[in-house]
């Protein structure tokens, strides 16, 4: 009798000292906690509330596990591993490369991306050749991360090569540093540096130190494999029903495409020409409720700032408004700046208006854009294509491959609308949306500078004021 209680006792300390399996706790709970760093490649929390590849991911999956999503954000990568085997979390959603040191406390999850790993150098400091060339100069990487993992490795067969890791910096603070020539190199993965490089157009690859590095989720060991195998089966679907690419193209599409010289006359011209304007667009941004840096992003990609630009075709001023629609809204004169600002913003918005209620933002601002340049009914005609492809046609990544199509003779033929310059519209966009990532990183620290009447600055003139018309423009 008392070894039968003995067992039983032992039975139940045993169920005790055990937690139900990870994903049990889930949906008991009712909640999936997570745990991500605060980055362009992971989660960011802006005016328009959280963001990021990594949340849209992670938020759908929850979804789909009918919990909420409770976010759990670390200041470094390095507290992510500790944090997520104390309890705390569910799960890590961090852009994490999956790397040996990190299997020996965390389980993966089926690979959804593959990044490059670069070395970082400023243009004019010199580009090492291979390993050799980097001893000796300073290198500053993340603590805990796969790039210091990268470090380790080389120096096996590099034993002079040095590092220092800095546990209180993200890839971004790092690539800063290298830009001010605070130190010579980073490591930065290709999705990160495509980002940052349009904000510090100087960087450059020095060396690819890995190429296709996979990024997955991470699980507690000991605590069941159901949600992961959940989270495989989720990715996997999102993979093929094209919900993964749409999430890339949101956040990577406009990076993939870099233009040095464009990007630093943005910058150039943001200090010299913007600020003449900078009040303009912020009222016509107010009144009509649109980010005005969405609309000075618009008015670089027509005019270049220039109030008194003109196109081979009559489309005149900082919005590029032709005769037409400057009479379709009420404007006498096009060519004054607050005009043209106003009624470019306007504008806008009435495509923004026209866009099929189903369209989600970001996508919705996109093809609002499209339309700006291209004319709202080739937008249609792009979005009957798309449905007869079997694609969304409420997705931009999927409109964007069906404009270009409108040049073709076996598609325009088939369209109410007919032949248009489709790549136009996908290269206009594009361009906007690097411009407006810039314009959001280069005021996201400082109040608006309102130039005192009478003290504007004087706008650059060296460059004539006819313009090609930027209809017909490829690249900026």
């Amino acid at each position: 009798m008392r070894l039968l209680l003995y067992i039983t006792l032992a039975a139940l300390i045993g169920t005790c000292s055990s937690p139900p399996p990870i994903l049990d706790q889930v949906l008991d709970v009712g909640e999936l906690r997570v745990v991500t760093r605060d980055s362009p490649v992971s989660y960011t929390e802006g005016p328009d509330g959280p963001s990021g590849p990594e949340f849209d991911l992670v938020r759908e999956f929850a979804d789909g596990l009918g919990v909420e999503l409770v976010i759990h954000r670390v200041d470094s990568i390095s507290e992510i591993v500790p944090y997520l085997n104390s309890g705390k979390a569910h799960m890590a959603a961090a852009g994490l490369s999956i790397t040996e040191s990190r299997r020996e406390y965390l389980h993966f999850g089926h690979p959804y991306q593959m990044v490059d790993m670069h070395l970082i150098y400023k243009l004019g400091t010199g580009k090492p050749r291979g390993i050799d060339d980097v001893i000796g100069r300073p290198i500053e990487v993340m603590a805990g991360s796969s790039h210091a993992d990268m470090l380790q490795a080389l120096s096996v067969d590099y034993p002079d090569l040095d590092w220092t890791e800095n546990a209180d910096a993200e890839v971004t603070d790092l690539l800063a540093k290298v830009a001010n020539e605070e130190v010579d190199f980073t490591i930065a993965d290709s999705t990160e540096f495509n980002i940052q490089r349009h904000f510090h157009p100087d960087l450059r690859v020095a060396l690819d130190l890995e190429l296709g590095d996979p990024i997955a989720w991470a699980f507690p060991k000991g605590t069941g494999d159901g949600l992961l195998a959940r989270a495989d089966r989720f990715l996997i679907n999102a993979d093929r029903e094209g919900y993964l690419a749409r999430v890339q193209d949101r956040y990577y599409g406009h990076t993939k495409k870099f233009d040095y010289v464009g990007t630093r006359n943005f910058i150039r011209h943001y200090e010299s020409r913007l600020p003449r304007y900078r009040r303009m667009f912020e009222d016509a941004g107010s009144e009509w409720g649109v980010d005005w840096r969405l609309l000075a992003a618009i008015g670089y990609q027509e005019s270049h700032w220039r109030s008194g630009a003109v196109s081979p075709t009559g489309v005149r001023g900082i919005m590029m408004l032709t005769e037409d629609t400057a009479a379709y809204l009420g404007i006498d004169d096009r060519v004054d700046p607050r005009n043209s600002i106003f009624g470019g913003a306007q504008y806008y918005v009435r495509q923004t208006e026209r866009v099929a209620d189903t369209v989600d933002e970001p996508d919705r601002t996109w093809m609002a854009l499209a339309a700006y340049n291209v004319g709202f009914n080739h937008l249609k005609d792009a979005r009957m294509i798309v449905e007869w492809q079997g694609g969304d046609p409420d997705t931009w990544v999927d409109i964007s491959n069906a404009l270009p199509l409108l040049a073709q003779r076996k598609w325009y033929t088939k369209v109410p609308y007919g032949y248009a310059r489709g790549w136009e519209p996908v290269l206009y966009v594009n361009n906007i949306r690097s411009y407006y990532n810039i314009l959001k990183w280069l005021t996201a620290n400082e109040e608006p500078e309102i130039p005192v009447e009478g003290e504007l600055p004087e706008e650059a003139a060296p460059e004539p004021d006819v313009l090609k018309d930027e209809r017909e423009i490829t690249e900026t």
